[in-house]
C-alpha cells in the first residue's frame, strides 16, 4: 500500500519557461538514466528480495522516493512548458521566436499531453522496461544499482551545466545530492555484507567446482598490435581473495572449427546443401 502527500518532495521553481529544457527534463524521467528506470527496478528487486527484511525495506522506501522525483520532475517539465505556443499555425511559425521554440522543444508535447511530462526520453520514445534489472541476487541488484545512480548523477549534472535558470539549478542540486545518497547506500550494502572480497564474484553461492578456476583469473589480450595494459587487472591478488591476476599476451582458440553439416530434409535449404 501506498500513501501520497499533495506536496512534492522538492521545491519546484522555473523562474524563465524553457520549451526546449522542458524536452531534456524528459530524459530524466523516462531515459535510461532516469527516474522511471530506478523507481521500477527498485520496486521489482524489493518484490523479490529473500533473506534480512531490512534489504527489502530499503529497496522499497527508495522506489517511494524514486516514484516522487519522477512527480516533481513532472511538475518542472509542465512549467517549462508555459511559454509553448498552443498552436503551429504557419503565421505563427514566421516568428523566429516562436520557430526557435518549436523546433527545440518536442511537438508531443503540444500535440498529445496539453503541455505536461510524458513518460518518455528526452527524444520522445517511451520508456519500455528493458533497463530494468532485478536478479533476485542482492549482489548483482546492488551494484546494477550503483551503475544506474551513477549514470543518473551523470545525467543530472549535464543538466544541470545545460540550463542558467535558478530555480532549475536549485532543484537539480537536490537530484545531484540524493543521487549520491543512493550510491552510497546502495555500496554500503555491499561493504555491510562482507565487502568485495565476500561478495565477489557474483553469485557467491556457485560452488567452485562447477568453475574452470584455471580461466577465472586471466586477462587475454586480443590486440594484434598493442601491448597489454597494464593495472590493478594485470597482476596481483584478485579482489574476491581466490586467485591471482595473470596476462595471456597469445590468443590460443581452445574449440573446435563450428561446421553443422548437411541440411534437414524439408528445411527449405537448397538441395545443394541437403
Amino acid at each position: 500500500m501506498f500513501h501520497h502527500s499533495s506536496k512534492l518532495q522538492y521545491r519546484v521553481r522555473v523562474d524563465t519557461p524553457n520549451p526546449a529544457f522542458a524536452k531534456h527534463l524528459q530524459q530524466a524521467i523516462g531515459g535510461i538514466e532516469g527516474e522511471i528506470r530506478v523507481a521500477m527496478q527498485y520496486f521489482f528487486q524489493a518484490m523479490g528480495c529473500r533473506g534480512d527484511d531490512k534489504y527489502r525495506d530499503l529497496l522499497m522506501m527508495t522506489a517511494t522516493e524514486e516514484l516522487s522525483h519522477i512527480e516533481f520532475l513532472g511538475h518542472a517539465v509542465a512549467l517549462n512548458l508555459e511559454g509553448a505556443p498552443v498552436s503551429m499555425q504557419d503565421e505563427a511559425a514566421q516568428d523566429p521566436v516562436v520557430h526557435a521554440i518549436l523546433g527545440g522543444m518536442n511537438p508531443r508535447h503540444i500535440l498529445s499531453s496539453g503541455l505536461s511530462a510524458m513518460p518518455v526520453n528526452s527524444n520522445g520514445v517511451p520508456f519500455d522496461m528493458s533497463h530494468v534489472y532485478a536478479t533476485g541476487n542482492i549482489g548483482a541488484d546492488m551494484l546494477a544499482n550503483a551503475t544506474a545512480e551513477a549514470g543518473g548523477r551523470v545525467l543530472a549534472s549535464r543538466l544541470y551545466n545545460m540550463t542558467d535558470d535558478p530555480g532549475m539549478k536549485d532543484m537539480l542540486s537536490f537530484l545531484i545530492a540524493r543521487d549520491t545518497m543512493h550510491q552510497q547506500q546502495w555500496l554500503a550494502v555491499i561493504e555491510e555484507l562482507g565487502g568485495w572480497e565476500a561478495q565477489l564474484p557474483v553469485p557467491n553461492s556457485t560452488p567452485q567446482d562447477h568453475e574452470a578456476v584455471e580461466h577465472s583469473y586471466y586477462f587475454l589480450n586480443t590486440s594484434l598490435d598493442e601491448p597489454t595494459p597494464e593495472g590493478r587487472w594485470s597482476s596481483g591478488a584478485s579482489l574476491d581473495g581466490r586467485g591471482e591476476f595473470t596476462v595471456r599476451e597469445k590468443v590460443e582458440p581452445l574449440g573446435q572449427k563450428p561446421s553443422l553439416g548437411k541440411a534437414k530434409p524439408m528445411s527449405g535449404a537448397q538441395k545443394e546443401q541437403i
